[in-house]
């Protein structure tokens, strides 16, 4: 079970900085720097871990972390840990970086919603809707995401009309 994030962590002095995005050429070769300073077991979540699978890009400038580890994460500015572990079945492998299922990382975003930029999650979800034939079958969300996810599959039909 994921926590929910009442606040985003603020820039402190005395903590270590991450390699910053706009220093490489890809998302994944951040990613990989990011995982170099956080370590293996560290699993991206939400924005991340879809740019792990190729769902989203990324923005040229990021200044969140978004995963499940151990305290020692919170060593480094800019991460915010959603839970200390993540159940196996939700943790995925691509290009040696361990990240949350779309499934997990869909109901991360919508626990986690009030404080999160949607873009990377709308377009990830667009993208899913338009490569299973218009559909949103094979998702299952929890009764009580009902109402937000019908408002987020709406903006994920609409992104590309717009």
């Amino acid at each position: 079970m994921s926590i929910i994030i009442r606040e985003l962590p603020c820039f402190d002095p005395q903590k270590e900085n991450l390699p910053r995005r706009s220093n490489f050429i890809g998302a994944l070769s951040w990613l990989r720097a990011i995982q170099k300073c956080l370590g293996d077991s560290f699993v991206f979540a939400l924005d991340e871990a879809l740019m792990c699978d190729g769902s989203f890009l990324g923005r040229s400038e990021e200044f969140l972390v978004w995963g499940y580890g151990d305290d020692s994460a919170s060593r480094f500015n800019g991460v915010v840990l959603l839970g200390s572990q993540v159940d196996p079945m939700d943790i995925q492998e691509r290009n040696a970086l361990r990240y949350t299922s779309f499934q997990r990382t869909l109901a991360d975003a919508l626990e986690n919603e009030r404080i999160l930029d949607m873009q990377g999650i709308t377009e990830a979800l667009s993208k899913y809707y338009y490569t299973n034939e218009n559909s949103f079958n094979g998702l299952f969300i929890a009764p009580k995401y009902q109402e937000r996810f019908k408002r987020l599959a709406d903006d994920a039909i609409k992104y590309h009309e717009d």
